[in-house]
């Protein structure tokens, strides 16, 4: 394989850089002007209008209401979501590809956009990527899938939105293998991805500490991804499938809350108050198999009753997958259930109005595994459970403590602006943040009527030994499930 050669301080320059520098970050200068030069676009093109605000995109994105996912790539041919990381590039042949019909179905369903999976985790690429040989441009197939798909969406009025996958099986980025070349990697790739077709609603990323892939975001630095996403395309959205760890009350490491029903990822319907996305098959896998075109699919009645409406009034985006077949049409049985949506559903309608709300955690959590004090606590939820990267345990204060306290201690002094505290039972509403510094403790932050089961907080940048989290007053027992402390670069509210 080859794989580009890209400085770590060169990408590092497109995360506060101008558009015109990040063209140059990446192979001098010559690929991303070349890869836009091809598709008829420019990079400024993408970037240079005053981005909206998060919350607006967050709204903008929940009424968009229905989104068609489009899982294709080399599993397509090989009958398995997880192929052999060496299956042979010359497999890729998709003789009728029609992006068309692809964007025919989805505005036959009235949904608002689509999602088509770049890179998944067996690290083919479908577009024409200067990064590694693994890719359509090795295939017989003759064409880059991910303009072509581009094109027949914009030209249908629907939004365009990438999956990517930054574990790669083929290409050996996964836990425990991640070296500088692989992040290299993924940023050239996303600079591909985010330069050379057009405005990118939003990017799902997977791979990053989830059930099937424990890549740390500090093996592949979420921040550092992040801020190159929004530096390259601001009103881009980053989505990481990570609801099957995380709380569903808050946002940590994304700006949507992602779900995925088929790994047992559900969103509350009755309590849930975040911008959010649950994805499905119509189909009983995400890739195609051999008997999709005869097997039983979803029903589109089943489907807008138990899954679009409920989904549409707690905020959240249904994104409907379907399975491109080894021509790279879609069969018949899946064409029919869009269809049948939109004879069901009328589209799109009205907005409901989301509750703004504190900016996603995306910096890595400096607390995970550092020692902790209490007050008084019950025996079996002890301080250790408050750093342990666990939101299934918890500390819990002693019911005769009036004024719980736990502390977070570093072995050295670090700096901190950012705390966030994960109490799944909505244990107190009233607090106060203090941090040891400079031989005496100081306040920085006080908190009242804060009722959020994930509670982000943002203060002044202090360099800190110990950060101190006070429950005042407290009448009865105060539990609390993890506390994450964080060094923010930059403003993450602007985004």
């Amino acid at each position: 394989m080859k794989i580009l050669s890209v400085l770590v301080t060169s990408l590092a320059v497109c995360i506060m850089s101008s558009p015109a520098a990040v063209a140059s970050a990446v192979d001098g200068g010559s690929f991303a002007s070349d890869a836009s030069s091809r598709r008829g676009l420019s990079v400024e093109s993408v970037t240079t209008a005053p981005a909206k605000s998060l919350y607006s995109l967050q709204q903008e994105f929940v009424d968009m209401r229905l989104g068609m996912f489009i899982h294709f790539n080399i599993p397509t041919y090989v009958g398995d979501d997880w192929p052999d990381p060496d299956t042979p590039a010359l497999l890729f042949n998709p003789t009728r590809l029609d992006c068309d019909q692809w964007a025919e179905a989805a505005a036959s369903a009235h949904a608002s956009f689509g999602c088509l999976t770049a890179k998944h985790h067996s690290g083919f690429c479908i577009w024409d990527t200067a990064t590694t040989d693994y890719s359509v441009a090795s295939s017989p197939f003759d064409g880059d899938v991910v303009a072509m798909y581009a094109d027949a969406f914009r030209a249908r009025g629907l939004k365009v939105a990438l999956y990517y996958s930054i574990l790669d099986t083929h290409h050996d980025i996964r836990p425990g293998f991640v070296t500088p070349e692989s992040v290299d990697m993924i940023k050239a790739q996303l600079t591909e991805l985010l330069t050379s077709y057009g405005p990118i609603a939003a990017l799902f990323i997977d791979g990053w500490d989830t059930p099937w892939s424990r890549i740390s975001y500090d093996e592949v630095p979420f921040e550092d991804i992040y801020r190159l996403v929004k530096s390259l395309q601001p009103e881009c959205l980053v989505m990481e499938l990570n609801a099957g760890k995380y709380p569903h009350d808050g946002l940590y490491y994304t700006d949507i809350k992602s779900y995925e029903q088929n790994a047992g990822q559900h969103v509350s319907t009755a309590t849930n108050v975040l911008p959010a996305v649950s994805s499905l098959p119509v189909n009983k896998s995400w890739f195609w198999k051999p008997d999709f075109p005869t097997s039983p699919v979803k029903s589109a009645e089943s489907l807008v009753r138990d899954n679009l409406l409920p989904l549409n009034e707690a905020y959240c985006v249904l994104l409907l997958n379907v399975a491109p077949n080894r021509d790279g049409l879609i069969d018949d049985n899946a064409i029919e259930v869009f269809r049948e949506i939109g004879r069901l559903w009328d589209g799109p309608a009205g907005t409901l109005v989301l509750k703004e709300t504190e900016a996603p955690i995306i910096s890595e959590n400096i607390a995970i595994g550092k020692r902790c004090n209490t007050s008084w606590a019950y025996d079996i939820h002890i301080a250790d459970f408050l750093t342990d990267d666990d939101f299934t345990t918890r500390w819990q204060s002693h019911s005769s403590v009036a004024e719980p306290w736990a502390e977070v201690v570093f072995d050295r002094a670090r700096p901190v602006n950012a705390i966030s505290i994960a109490d799944s039972r909505g244990s107190f509403t009233d607090y106060r943040v203090e941090c040891f510094a400079d031989g005496r403790w100081r306040p920085v932050l006080n908190a009242s009527g804060d009722g959020r089961k994930v509670k982000i907080r943002r203060f002044d940048r202090i360099w800190a030994e110990k950060v101190r989290v006070y429950v005042t007053p407290a009448d009865k027992p105060v539990t609390v499930d993890e506390i994450g402390i964080y060094d923010e670069r930059g403003d993450t509210g602007s985004f």
